[in-house]
């Protein structure tokens, strides 16, 4: 990976990235996806894999091709826990890690909602009025925990309902002072080429997870492609952002290497 070298490198720290870095035995910060985008932001990193928020926001930077973390259906990982029917949600408690959950949430309620809840950052009352954004691996250690306790909104299965395309949640970000980004962005398809012929042995190195369920997981509701049909996702949600006010209208469409 001689296109990789030298180069400070950010990826998220949840079981879904692990296909996309865990082949490249480099050195690579792992946080989450809020602190690698402002660490890319101030130029603390050169690449890094951030929420699709953030490319939609900075379109300077440039998007590396063919390689995602996605879902055309249930994500499972990214929803809101809530105990009532959602018309009845009032209140929702937005988690800060991802920009792109929180951003989803609110377009899919401004879009196609009856009414628009208020969001906080603190936690959301329980009952049926209350709900709260989870994501990562935060939301599956809440599902392991609590299961027929709440009730799951899941932001990717909602935006197939309404939408019919897949959801893309993160992308790998390259900074424009990046030299032959073009080579670094095809080193991050090759690293993805060879995470996702070695899921097994990736949901085996974490063994805090069930190995049936990390394989599960990493083939079923999680999708590493970024080909026409996420390129489709990702400029409605852009336009639906601007439509809402969630992004200015003038900001310029990503580009892709």
């Amino acid at each position: 990976m001689k296109a990789l070298d030298g180069l400070r490198i950010g990826c998220v720290r949840y079981l879904n990235s692990r296909p996309l870095i865990e082949p490249y035995a480099g050195p690579v910060v792992l946080d989450h996806p809020s602190a690698l985008a402002a660490a890319l932001a101030r130029g603390d990193l050169d690449v890094a894999l951030v929420p699709v928020y953030e490319a939609l926001r900075s379109p300077g930077f440039a998007i590396a091709d063919g390689v995602s973390i996605s879902s055309l259906g249930p994500v499972w990982s990214v929803f809101i826990a809530h105990q009532g029917p959602v018309s009845a949600i009032r209140s929702v408690s937005l988690d800060p890690a991802s920009l792109t959950s929180v951003n989803l949430f609110k377009v899919l309620f401004a879009e196609w909602g009856d009414s628009v809840p208020n969001y906080v950052a603190e936690p959301s009352p329980s009952g049926p009025e209350g709900a709260r954004l989870i994501i990562g691996n935060q939301a599956i250690a809440f599902r392991e925990q609590h299961g027929g306790d709440f009730n799951y909104f899941d932001l990717g299965e909602e935006w197939l309902r309404r939408t019919g395309l897949p959801f893309v949640f993160a992308v790998w970000l390259i900074r424009p002072e990046v030299k032959e980004p073009h080579r670094v962005a095809a080193a991050f398809r090759e690293i993805a080429t060879r995470g996702r012929k070695s899921i097994s042995k990736i949901a085996a190195n974490h063994p805090e997870y069930r190995s049936e369920f990390a394989i599960r997981y990493l083939t079923q509701n999680i999708r590493f492609d970024l080909g026409g049909k996420e390129k489709q996702g990702i400029a409605l949600f852009r336009a639906l952002l601007c439509k809402h006010g969630f992004l200015p209208a003038e900001t310029a469409p990503p580009r892709f290497l």
